[in-house]
């Protein structure tokens, strides 16, 4: 799903990367090295918690189920051979090289297809040993040097006709090592700790030694380059951006083209493995408004969509002229699938979805009145037309949306107001906006560090614990932000200079520290970026969702990806990425909390909202009148009927300290598909209301959502996403770590765009990734995420919803969830002469 998302990881390079929303490729900003990591503030002091390692809800991997990928899974017998599959992604790759920095996730497409990854994921997040590379890869010393024995597939060999073997590892190694300055790499990760690489007993074992120990060494030489790539600083900077003559995957390059945001891969002619059912496979950049035209014109077979799109195809299928058909996100044609009907999930549809969609047509609203646009209804009928050939393939991405608060400065530095807006927040509500309308599972995500059937996922949110507005409100009073801090400035008080952040600071820009003159409509120019478009649960990431978040992968922020896939604003996010942000975004119109999501472009000030309801089931949940989200109440009113008694109501208008209002700045994209994602976040403004913190959203368009405000420390509140991995002792450190003060006085923060961190999880990373004894490594990790969790800088909320059309006859391709494609695989269930030839 498209959304700012955080990127998701490049298919090999274990590096979170920042994507911007609505491009869950992963467009990045170079990070630093690991090298640079360190320390962020935690102003209000040590922590002091239980013994975190058992500050679990009793519940890991073994307990928490992943949702299966989703691909139309089809036998290699029932596919025809040859065709042109059409892809489309966000962008072209900026480059071939998936270990710099401006990689994205069409790069990591590339890369899987046409290069040797020597462990994969299955569906389930787990590294597997992938046998067309590999007989065995085992970890033969671990005293006194830790060792690993590589034996290579015989039959394995470069398009040029040459071995893969020892040459090729050390030349990626010396590469990555971050020895030579000479190589632009964006990190370094695991490479470092190598001590050397040499020819085993044959030329088909290759043995790497290392000088420190490796717990994530699978996550190494994916991807391998040939020497060709590596050997050289030219060749790597320069030579690899644009062109790979040298690959061994099932499919090689044949052209990058920029300027028509094409990619062709065609069939290699010396794959020794599984020959690839396909001729060739195009990866073309759509923009993500443009999908459903792009797939109804039969520009594409098959694209990553929202949630509009997804019901578009819906109707489609409902459309007495389209045939049977299926109904809601998901349904399905009889014709791809083993079982000739279709995934599972594809078989499930979602009527109630369909008929909502259908509703919203008839009456011109909603999101297929929104799809129509400027195109006029012949238009947008004819295209209704071809979209009934589709099918909506749907799973969950592996990313997950999350609310970040940045502690820099202003009252978010206090960790006790930080706990008190997670603990005001119910995180089911906010997953169940955004899944259950997908009949996804809307479980709160509980890790940082892993997702729903990982091995090493627990669920570790009670070292915060739930959703408490009583415990929310007295957090905040420990902290002297009370209603009459708020009424101070009436009486004439005001904070003197001592107590107003640095000029320039983030926090000195923030609607708290601004006058009240400052925050009025005249005094406020509009939001940059244009009003929001169609979106959907894709778009959002930091997801926008969300870093690039959104979606990663890499997408990463993909948010992206995050989708960033990869922070997907709660698209990433990304990153996904980025999402890529990913996600957010499959909310419906308005929300539960009897709000209504907040129009595109513009600013949200605090106090123009009409009266406050609460999300059903959750403490308090009647109506609030209106009159207490103003100063003081009105007298004499009368509470509705089944209002708590006075002495548990909320609190009685805005909170205060020394005539500061406690007013925070909500930073959103505002590119087409972050409308899902601003619904998410006007709930979340609904929730902190009721203890008396008033927000202030601030649209800003995608392109500077994380260049000039996540990653420049430019807010208080944002949602964006980050991918998960199966190598979180790496992959997690540098967005966890604590930022450290750079000789210029600024932060050094790496991906730690909150930054909160502590000395203590730094140690805990460092000892979990040395550790190679799984076990004792994955209990490490278990402690790192109940640090993160009391921290509460950042708090997970959902997985993001993965939707994908794909042509109904379209086999092994979809919504992949953690497993990696089998590029080989894909293709068009066979048919009769006219099909192969339509294909052909």
């Amino acid at each position: 799903m498209s959304e700012v998302d955080a990127p998701r990881g490049r298919a090999c390079s274990r590096t979170p990367r920042l994507r911007t929303p609505g491009d869950r490729s992963g467009r990045t900003v170079p990070g630093r090295t690991r090298t640079l990591r360190s320390v962020a503030l935690l102003t209000s002091g040590v922590l002091v918690l239980p013994v975190l390692a058992g500050c679990t809800s009793g519940e890991d991997g073994s307990g928490a189920v992943a949702v299966p990928s989703d691909i139309g899974h089809t036998g290699r017998d029932r596919i025809e051979k040859g065709g042109t599959l059409r892809w489309a992604v966000d962008s072209a790759p900026t480059t071939l090289n998936a270990f710099q920095a401006d990689a994205n996730s069409a790069t990591g497409r590339v890369t899987g297809a046409v290069l040797p990854s020597l462990f994969t994921l299955d569906q389930r997040g787990r590294p597997q040993l992938n046998p067309d590379y590999l007989e065995s890869a085992e970890l033969v010393d671990r005293e006194p040097k830790q060792v690993v024995l590589y034996k290579l597939n015989q039959e394995a060999v470069w398009t040029d006709g040459r071995e893969i073997g020892a040459p090729d590892f050390v030349a990626q190694w010396r590469a990555l090592s971050g020895k030579d300055t000479a190589y632009w790499t964006a990190r370094n990760a695991g490479y470092e700790r190598i001590e050397k690489i040499e020819r085993g007993k044959s030329d088909l074992e290759v043995r790497v030694t290392f000088a420190r120990p490796y717990a994530d060494w699978r996550s190494l030489f994916s991807p391998l380059y040939p020497k060709e790539t590596m050997g050289t600083p030219a060749s790597f900077n320069d030579g690899a951006r644009s062109e790979l003559p040298v690959t061994a995957g099932p499919f090689a390059l044949q052209k990058l083209d920029g300027e028509e945001g094409t990619v062709t891969l065609v069939r290699n002619p010396r794959w020794w493995g599984d020959p690839a059912k396909l001729d060739s496979i195009v990866l073309r950049a759509v923009p993500r408004d443009r999908r459903a035209a792009a797939l109804a014109t039969g520009d594409v077979d098959i694209a990553e969509i929202d949630r509009g799109v997804a019901d578009r195809i819906a109707v489609a299928h409902k459309d007495p002229e389209g045939g049977s058909g299926g109904s809601g996100p998901g349904a399905a044609s009889a014709t791809a699938g083993e079982s000739g009907g279709g995934s599972e999930q594809e078989r499930s549809a979602g009527a109630a979805g369909a008929a909502g969609a259908a509703g919203e047509t008839a009456d011109g609203g909603g999101p297929l009145a929104r799809g129509r646009g400027d195109a006029g209804p012949i238009r947008f009928s004819s295209e209704q037309t071809g979209l009934r050939g589709f099918v909506v393939r749907k799973s969950l991405e592996p990313a997950y949306t999350q609310l970040a608060l940045n502690g820099e400065s202003g009252p978010l530095a206090d960790e006790r107001v930080r706990r008190a807006v997670a603990r005001a927040l119910d995180r089911r509500a906010l997953a169940e906006t955004v899944l259950k309308p997908l009949g996804l599972p809307a479980k709160p995500v509980g890790s940082h560090l892993a997702l729903a059937g990982q091995p090493a996922y627990a669920d570790s949110s009670g070292a915060l614990g739930g959703q408490d507005t009583e415990e929310a409100q007295a957090l905040l009073a420990d902290a002297g932000w009370t209603p009459e801090g708020a009424r101070a400035a009436d009486s004439g008080t005001k904070a003197g200079p001592e107590q107003s952040p640095a000029a320039g600071s983030p926090a000195a820009q923030s609607p708290a520290v601004q006058s009240p003159a400052a925050q009025s409509p005249a005094a406020q120019s509009p939001a940059a970026g244009s009003p929001a478009q169609e979106g959907g649960p894709a778009a959002q990431g930091p997801a926008a969702q969300g870093p690039s978040a959104p979606s990663a992968g890499v997408r990463g922020p993909s948010a992206p990806s995050p989708g960033v896939q990869g922070p997907s604003a709660a698209g990433a996010p990304a990153p996904g990425a980025p999402q890529s942000p990913p996600a957010a975004g499959a909310a419906g119109a308005g929300s539960a909390d009897g709000a209504a999501a907040p129009g595109g472009g513009g600013d949200d000030k605090p106090g123009a909202r009409g009266p406050v309801a609460l999300p059903g089931g959750s403490d308090g949940d009647k109506a609030m009148p209106e009159a207490y989200g103003r100063e003081g109440g009105v007298a004499g009113a009368y509470a509705p009927v089944g209002t708590r008694a006075p002495g548990r109501n909320p609190v009685a208008g805005p909170l205060g300290k020394d005539g500061q209002p406690l007013n925070l700045r909500f930073v959103l994209p505002s590119g087409p598909g972050s409308e899902p994602l601003r619904t998410v976040a006007d709930r979340i403004r609904t929730m902190l209301d009721r203890i008396g913190i008033s927000t202030e959203v601030k649209k800003v368009a995608d392109e500077s959502f994380f260049k000039d405000h996540i990653a420049s420390g430019h807010y208080d509140l944002a949602l964006w996403s980050w991918p998960a991995t199966a190598y979180p002792a790496t992959d997690a450190r540098p967005i966890y770590a604590k930022p450290q003060p750079a000789t210029d006085g600024s932060l050094l923060v790496e991906q730690n765009y909150t930054r909160v961190g502590t000395d203590r999880i730094d140690q805990l990373f460092d000892e979990a990734v040395s550790e190679l004894d799984e076990r004792k490594a994955r209990d490490l990790m278990k402690q790192v995420d109940s640090r993160i969790w009391a921290a509460a800088a950042s708090i997970p909320l959902y997985q993001r919803p993965e939707l994908v059309a794909a042509k109904h006859d379209l086999a092994n391709a979809g919504a992949f969830g953690f497993s990696a494609p089998r590029y080989q695989d894909i293709g068009f269930v066979k048919a009769g002469p006219a099909h192969g030839a339509e294909r052909n």
